[in-house]
């Protein structure tokens, strides 16, 4: 099963959700997918679509699934790598109006640069991640609590003073 999240923020990533289903379409992906797609509204007769399902519903699908496909959201990337999952992970942009601005894209960088996940610049890689992840052994992600909430507070301070 392949469990794609976009997160719970007030952002649309129809972009994201129009590749996976093309990719459905296409029979690239050939498992089931369920999607938490927040507030992104779409339908699909190809994947099974939740806006915000309860945490402890979420955590299941997270553990069900064998590929996790995500928004660069720091949060939706760090829930998966600690459950050991092969993530793909893809950044909403500023130009599409799916965020504020593109901080997304130095996120799943710098989670990809590490080999936590497999990271994505354009939704048009989505193909190729697929079958990368087929073979993909991220690494593993040791919670270093003091250095994340470290990390985690950095992050929020700049995602403040946008």
């Amino acid at each position: 099963m392949i469990l794609v999240m976009l997160g719970t923020q007030n952002n649309n990533f129809h972009r994201l959700l129009e590749e996976v289903d093309e990719l459905i379409e296409k029979n690239i992906i050939d498992e089931k997918v369920i999607v938490q797609s927040g507030y992104t509204k779409y339908e699909s007769k190809n994947m099974r679509v939740f806006d915000l399902v309860p945490q402890e519903e979420l955590d299941r699908y997270q553990e069900q699934a064998d590929l996790i496909i995500t928004h660069g959201g720091v949060g939706s990337i760090v829930s998966s790598i600690k459950k050991e999952k092969k993530v793909i992970a893809v950044p909403r942009l500023h130009k599409y109006h799916e965020h504020v601005n593109d901080h997304q894209r130095q996120i799943v960088d710098s989670f990809n640069k590490k080999g936590y996940i497999i990271g994505i610049q354009k939704v048009e890689d989505l193909k190729k991640a697929i079958i990368r992840a087929q073979d993909f052994i991220p690494v593993k992600y040791e919670v270093k609590e003091k250095q994340n909430s470290k990390i985690l507070s950095i992050i929020e301070d700049f995602i403040d003073k946008l």
